[in-house]
């Protein structure tokens, strides 16, 4: 059974990645509403079942949202997000069948169908809301996590070994990690405002180290797309003010990462994990450098996403592999005491 577990953990691990970037790439190609109603297109199956509906849509707005490539991409994007949500029940079943055996986390898979849940809410939400902002940047996160909830069920399945480091380096660790969270949101809420290109040169922005912008307006929260809360369209000082302050997020969140990558990276036993962090983070400093300097192809904002989704697989596997107790922590267990811990509750 346990073996069953662990291949479906990791064919659910791909096909997130899948998902994720996928996703992304029909926010991009502008195909988010090119099925206008959920869970179907017009009501039906697959596209061209609503074919008539669509082409009277296109026919009425060439240049609209709603096209038959881009009723394709959405759709298709559904329907593997579908196939991962039945192979997430399943490894929840498998969990709590096995839950007495070593390797199993039925709770954590348990906790991780809820997500599934809450995110297939968004998904819907995304569309009947009109690709709102802070709903498609939650939709993002939802992602990112059940990729990270699945990467430790991984580790947990596969009984990857742990290593005692200071409590100084957790600490690294998941300041690090929390810093990428909050990047990989900046990330979110310049794409979905289509703020990538408000500022077209690099490393400046409009000539400036601290451009003009509208920070007050960039950053609310409950509004609809490309307007302020007061139904006004959003000003090139907004848009602006949300790309730089994802390029200070990055400074910070790249930093914070290069530092641990390279604590990691000198010590024999964590080496492996920090040359890892350590080409995944400079990777995808270069392709978000890349998506200025060559104004946002298509496929290089896909791999940008897709470089998040690999920063945010490495960040588990350092934090898994550096849970182990330390030996202050150690000696402290072996008197009986409760030393203090800088895991995560689900990992003590």
């Amino acid at each position: 059974m346990m073996v069953l577990y662990r291949r479906i953990i990791v064919v659910s691990l791909l096909l997130t990645l899948v998902v994720v970037v996928f996703g992304a790439y029909v926010r991009l190609a502008d195909a988010g509403l090119g099925c206008p109603d959920w869970p179907g297109c017009y009501g039906k199956l697959t596209p061209t079942q609503a074919a008539e509906q669509i082409h009277e849509a296109w026919r009425a707005d060439p240049y609209g949202p709603v096209s038959m490539p881009k009723a394709w991409k959405e759709m298709i994007h559904r329907y593997l997000a579908s196939g991962l949500g039945l192979l997430i029940i399943a490894i929840a079943a498998i969990a709590w069948r096995a839950r007495g055996q070593a390797g199993a986390a039925p709770v954590a898979a348990g906790a991780l169908v809820g997500v599934v849940v809450f995110q297939g809410l968004l998904g819907m939400w995304t569309v009947t809301l009109l690709l709102k902002p802070a709903i498609v940047t939650a939709h993002l996160l939802g992602g990112m996590t059940v990729l990270g909830l699945l990467a430790w069920l991984a580790l947990r399945a596969y009984r990857v070994p742990r290593v005692m480091v200071s409590p100084g380096t957790r600490v690294l660790a998941w300041a690090a990690f929390t810093a990428l969270v909050v990047q990989i949101a900046l990330g979110g809420w310049v794409s979905t405002n289509y703020a990538a290109l408000a500022c077209t040169d690099f490393p400046t922005c409009h000539g400036s180290w601290w451009p003009n912008a509208d920070y007050a307006n960039a950053f609310h929260v409950v509004r609809e797309l490309g307007m302020t809360p007061e139904g006004e369209l959003l000003s090139l000082e907004a848009l602006t003010a949300i790309h730089w302050m994802h390029r200070i997020g990055a400074l910070i969140a790249g930093g914070l990462l290069f530092a641990l990558a390279w604590g990691l990276s000198r010590r024999a036993a964590t080496r492996p994990v920090g040359v890892l962090l350590l080409g995944a983070v400079v990777l995808q400093l270069m392709i978000g450098v890349a998506n200025v300097i060559f104004s946002l192809p298509l496929w290089l904002a896909a791999a940008h996403n897709a470089g998040a989704a690999l920063l945010v697989l490495v960040m588990v596997g350092v934090s898994w592999r550096l849970s182990g107790a330390s030996p202050v922590e150690a000696a402290a267990r072996t008197h009986g005491e409760r030393p203090m811990s800088f895991s995560p509750p689900w990992q003590a």
